[in-house]
């Protein structure tokens, strides 16, 4: 008798033991099954009452069934307890939440392939002490033509190569070579520098064409300039370009209205030795046209062609990004198509 009457009260502080450790309804719910439940130690202890005499029933069924009511209770009020502090912190949360503290799904990304390949041009320029300059995409005719000794009559003023706009005169630049002359007129001699920037002209759209394209200007005027300062020049820059310590340059005559002498650099194919499909089969690669700034052209920038030289050149950025990628398709390039720009 008095070792069930121990065994009750073992339970019992078994119990508020187990019930001061809860911290959630999860855990609440396991202690009342393990207490409470069908094969829990009060329902053990009930089904014992069976055997007891009707003296031994009056002394231990009180204090059984008081031990299972005070377990109901308690672990009902411990339930409200934990409801309520579970909205408690609802409450504090959404009152204190910090907006900066969960982002969804960003996607992944980085640099177009371009802009890269134009920041190693323009720091292989700068450290061979040129500028980066800017201009107007949006040009007036003398800028664009005229002061680089362009004549009216030639092809490019055609508006089936050009875009004019409405505003008499204005046309969507078909070169960077514009800046040229602003330069000459606003910066102090010597004077070098680059013009990196998107370019227009009216172009039907395929493979190897487009409407708009990158493209890079170059000139350098002081005293003294002569073809073989451009020469030197064009060969450095291709080396640091293809990382190449040896590259032969080959240098053809051309006409081009804002030089004089015109010539155009070929470079020996980097792609390969015997020919390949990149350099047509003939192991050289068209790079640049330039040559020495026309007399004309330096006259429209302010300066005496009898005191001062120079040297200019251009090159499409947007073909010898191609060349360096192994791009086959203009069109890639500005598609916006993440399969072909996740490649890079």
């Amino acid at each position: 008798m008095q070792a069930l009457i121990e065994t009750i009260n073992s339970v019992r502080q078994e119990f508020y033991k187990k019930l001061a450790q809860v911290a959630d309804l999860k855990a609440l719910e396991e202690v009342r099954v393990q207490f409470l439940g069908k094969k829990g130690p009060i329902a053990e202890l009930l089904g014992e009452l069976k055997n007891l005499s009707t003296d031994q029933k009056k002394e231990v069924g009180p204090a059984l069934n008081q031990l299972r009511q005070d377990a109901e209770q308690q672990i009902q009020a411990r339930k409200e307890e934990l409801i309520l502090h579970a909205a408690q912190a609802a409450d504090f949360k959404k009152e204190h939440f910090d907006v900066t503290a969960h982002k969804t799904g960003l996607l992944a990304g980085h640099l177009h392939p371009f802009t890269p390949f134009i920041e190693e041009i323009e720091n292989i320029f700068l450290s061979m002490g040129y500028q980066v300059l800017d201009g107007p995409e949006l040009e007036t005719d003398f800028y664009n033509f005229t002061a680089l000794n362009i004549p009216q009559d030639h092809p490019a003023r055609d508006m089936y190569d050009t875009f004019w706009t409405d505003l008499p005169g204005h046309l969507l630049r078909t070169h960077t070579s514009n800046v040229q002359v602003r330069a000459m007129q606003n910066k102090e001699l010597p004077l070098a520098a680059i013009v990196p920037g998107r370019t227009y002209r009216h172009e039907a759209v395929d493979a190897s064409h487009d409407f708009m394209f990158m493209q890079c200007e170059g000139f350098y005027v002081d005293k003294n300039v002569n073809l073989s300062h451009l020469f030197a020049t064009a060969q450095a820059f291709l080396k640091a370009l293809f990382k190449k310590d040896e590259l032969d340059i080959r240098i053809r005559p051309g006409f081009f209205p804002f030089v004089e002498p015109g010539i155009e650099i070929d470079m020996r194919c980097v792609f390969c030795t015997s020919g390949c499909s990149v350099c047509k089969r003939s192991t050289w690669i068209e790079v640049f046209p330039c040559g020495m700034i026309h007399p004309n052209v330096l006259r429209a920038g302010g300066i005496d062609p009898h005191e001062y030289s120079g040297f200019a050149f251009g090159f499409g950025l947007t073909r010898l990004a191609m060349l360096s990628y192994g791009i086959d398709d203009i069109r890639h390039v500005y598609g916006g198509k993440l399969k072909f720009l996740e490649q890079f």
